[in-house]
């Protein structure tokens, strides 16, 4: 059996390397090559998505933190037939946290199909599929990790990228669905929409267990291993995006484990497990600070990426697990009551006893038909008070 594992995950790791060492082979846009945003820069077709969709890997043009032209790479589904009259719908899933080095992308799992909730059902609807692997995940890093701006941006570029396929035949109607992190990146996807991509007509917002008040969901989440994990996550991707000083809030000690964790990608249960032995010692020494909350610039920062409300206009769908430990239920509550007192129609879906990890798989269905309806126009549900 172990023999087997490490013949998988030397395969695994062979695939990977194949697929970044394509990716990289194309250059970054340029001032000397210049493109659009959401300009399609490679191509790559691949077997397995379902009903006989076409699937491709591509690499696209985005906009970095800094407004400089920059390179993403990402998946797209395309469903088999013909396309209906005024183009095939659109559908950009964002995912949830894989990890924050390049081999980490979503495009390059070995499931990756797998990894898109609701993908069969959107298939069937006939919608285009655009996954995003946002910028420093499949393409060199490091990775802008809840990092609002910089997700949404490579959401919106991979669905003008999807677009500009040959077989795509997409009108420019979408919408928005994610987890966790891609809940997050949903909801500034659905904030900067209308200003970055005013070509694309955006119908609706789905989110499952979305990261929202950063600053109280890194607090909180330092009570469970799991949240010591991400909130290890996000220290050493700040660190990296905005110099934050991240030696200034960690002890010496957890430096070593938070650079390993930095390394480790999440596709599986048992990629979960080699996480958890790894971050094992920050349960006994991590912070130097007892508020993350309050402390300087990590507070600002969390402040800068907590998602604000939407236009009302745009509807928007939120599931939630009762027993999510990593996004607390109280937390996306708060969220939706702020969304209604700004004029907002909000679906929002409670899942009892769901944690955070199967949230998005356990309201995909209602999130697809939520958003089946959007698309054709239908009146919102509105679950406000």
């Amino acid at each position: 059996m172990h023999h087997i594992l490490r013949l998988g995950v030397c395969c695994y790791l062979a695939l990977v390397t194949s697929y970044v060492a394509a990716a990289t082979s194309v250059p970054s846009p340029t001032a000397s090559t210049p493109s659009p945003p959401g300009a399609l820069l490679m191509q790559e077709r691949i077997p397995g998505a379902p009903f006989d969709a076409a699937a491709y890997r591509i690499l696209y043009r985005s906009t970095a933190m800094d407004g400089q032209p920059i390179a993403v790479s990402g998946l797209v589904v395309i469903p088999a037939g013909p396309p209906p009259p005024g183009g095939r719908l659109i559908v950009a899933w964002a995912h949830p946290t894989t990890g924050l080095v390049e081999r980490c992308a979503p495009s390059l799992a070995l499931f990756r199909f797998q990894q898109i909730q609701g993908l069969r059902d959107m298939v069937a609807h006939g919608f285009i599929v655009a996954a995003t692997d946002y910028p420093g995940l499949g393409t060199p890093g490091p990775h802008p990790y809840l990092v609002g701006i910089s997700e949404a941006r490579a959401v919106l570029d991979a669905v003008r990228a999807a677009r500009a396929l040959p077989d795509a035949d997409a009108g420019s109607r979408f919408a928005v669905w994610g987890h966790s992190q891609g809940g997050q990146a949903a909801l500034f996807t659905g904030i900067i929409a209308a200003h970055y991509a005013p070509d694309l007509h955006l119908v609706g917002v789905a989110a499952a267990a979305p990261a929202t008040e950063l600053a109280a969901l890194l607090q909180a989440d330092l009570d469970t291993p799991g949240g010591k994990n991400l909130t290890a996550m996000t220290l050493w991707s700040w660190a990296q995006i905005y110099d934050a000083p991240i030696r200034q809030v960690v002890t010496a000690a957890a430096m070593p484990v938070i650079d390993n964790l930095a390394q480790e990608c999440i596709e599986s249960a048992y990629d979960l497990f080699v996480r958890g032995h790894t971050a094992r010692p920050l349960e006994t020494n991590f912070l130097t600070v007892a508020n993350l909350a309050t402390t300087e610039p990590w507070a600002g920062l969390a402040a800068q990426n907590t998602p604000g409300t939407l236009p009302p206009a745009i509807p928007v769908f939120i599931a939630q697990g009762t027993a999510d430990p990593i996004v607390l239920p109280q937390i996306t509550r708060d969220y939706v009551t702020r969304l209604c007192h700004a004029g907002s129609k909000v679906t929002f879906v409670q899942l009892p006893r769901v944690g955070h990890g199967v949230a998005a798989m356990r309201s995909a269905r209602m999130a697809v038909d939520w958003m089946a309806d959007r698309f054709k126009e239908l009146p919102a549900p509105d679950d406000c008070p």
